[in-house]
């Protein structure tokens, strides 16, 4: 597949070599503006994997990786915002709720766009969203720490468990609500233009309808376990747009190392999971039988936490480059080079597991891999 004449990517590129570098430094200060949001709605890059018959292109994920490289390379912070956008699509697009013909076709079609309040399932069992039935409908309770694009989007997607270990996922307003109240947008040191509050949770009640998603929390856990194992392509746009501020000779060997991992981790994400696969980490039970599948199980997790590691090491290296090419001017905020760099230190820890953290921490380290010894 040509890659570069798929009406997707030219859309995408056009779109970065338009908009979205040549305003990247005064976004990155001012914030994503409507405008930005508008002109990826009108792209048609929000239904990039939506379902055809609901209005997206449906195209392959070597499609979708490819635009997520162009926006990611062009502008951290509209990329981060509209990356939110993909999963509520996913996880309608296998829907069978009734919200799905409500919502799937807006958002296939780039009408809406969605955030996500997601990533404290992770720390289960806390709950930091807690769940419960309520007048025929769902309660919500807590706190989302992170929520993305808060201004921009027009719905979100959010997620808490219930009392008897369910996972669920429900479309609210991305707005303030009774019992929804969002923070001051967050200073952070890279993507502050992404516009990220937290939000606290007192009695948000959604109804049965705006159900999308009920399961163990188990079974999410398993196809979530295997999306933080796989490295973002926004590394690798990172890393890209960092070499091309580089000379030839500078940039050469690292767009070969580039390229000879970005082949490898894309190789890996387009693998199915080993039988036995659980989604449990290493710390799982063992069972006599089952050695020889557990350490396949074993083999997978850490060859693709490998590759992690190495494009993280690379995107850190080219960034640096970059910045050390630039030299003083490198310091400026309105140079290219350290929001680079800073956007590459932000890819560090977005989507970040304990399991992902630790093995990065062992490769920084020079430590020996984690052999995943389970117990029985």
């Amino acid at each position: 597949m040509d890659l570069t004449a798929h009406p997707l990517v030219v859309r995408a590129r056009r779109l970065a070599e338009d908009l979205l570098a040549p305003e990247a430094e005064r976004v990155d200060q001012e914030g994503v503006p409507p405008g930005h949001i508008e002109a990826v709605k009108r792209s048609g890059l929000l239904g990039v994997t939506a379902p055809a018959d609901h209005g997206g292109a449906g195209a392959p994920p070597a499609v979708a990786r490819e635009v997520a490289e162009i926006l990611a390379g062009a502008c951290g912070a509209t990329w981060f915002v509209q990356t939110q956008h993909h999963t509520p699509v996913q996880t309608l697009a296998r829907s069978e709720h009734p919200v799905r013909e409500r919502l799937l076709g807006p958002l296939s079609r780039g009408e809406l766009l969605s955030g996500v309040a997601y990533a404290q399932l992770r720390s289960y069992p806390r709950r930091p969203v807690r769940v419960r039935p309520e007048r025929g409908g769902w309660r919500f309770d807590g706190t989302v720490p992170w929520y993305t694009g808060w201004g921009l989007n027009d719905v979100m997607l959010l997620a808490g468990v219930t009392d008897s270990g369910e996972v669920l996922f429900a479309f609210a307003e991305a707005r303030e609500q009774p019992g929804l109240r969002a923070s001051e947008p967050m200073r952070l040191a890279a993507l502050t233009a992404a516009r990220t509050v937290s939000l606290e949770l007192d009695g948000l009640w959604l109804p049965a309808e705006a159900v999308a998603l009920r399961a163990p929390y188990d079974r999410w856990a398993a196809g979530d376990r295997i999306r933080t194992l796989h490295t973002s392509p926004a590394v690798f746009g990172v890393t890209q747009a960092a070499l091309s501020l580089l000379d030839t000779d500078t940039a050469a060997p690292l767009r070969g190392r580039l390229a000879g991992i970005r082949r490898r981790a894309y190789e890996l994400a387009d693998e199915p999971p080993p039988e036995g696969w659980t989604g449990r980490p290493a710390t799982a039970r063992r069972t006599r039988g089952a050695e020889s599948e557990a350490r396949a199980v074993d083999a997978w997790v850490g060859e693709r936490l490998a590759v992690r590691a190495d494009a993280y090491e690379l995107l850190r290296t080219a960034t640096t480059a970059a910045v050390v090419a630039g030299g003083g001017r490198a310091m400026s905020l309105t140079g290219r080079a350290q929001r680079l760099a800073r956007e590459g230190l932000f890819l560090l820890v977005q989507g970040q597991t304990a399991e992902s953290r630790a093995a990065h921490l062992r490769a920084l380290s020079g430590a020996p891999a984690d052999t995943g010894e389970r117990n029985t």
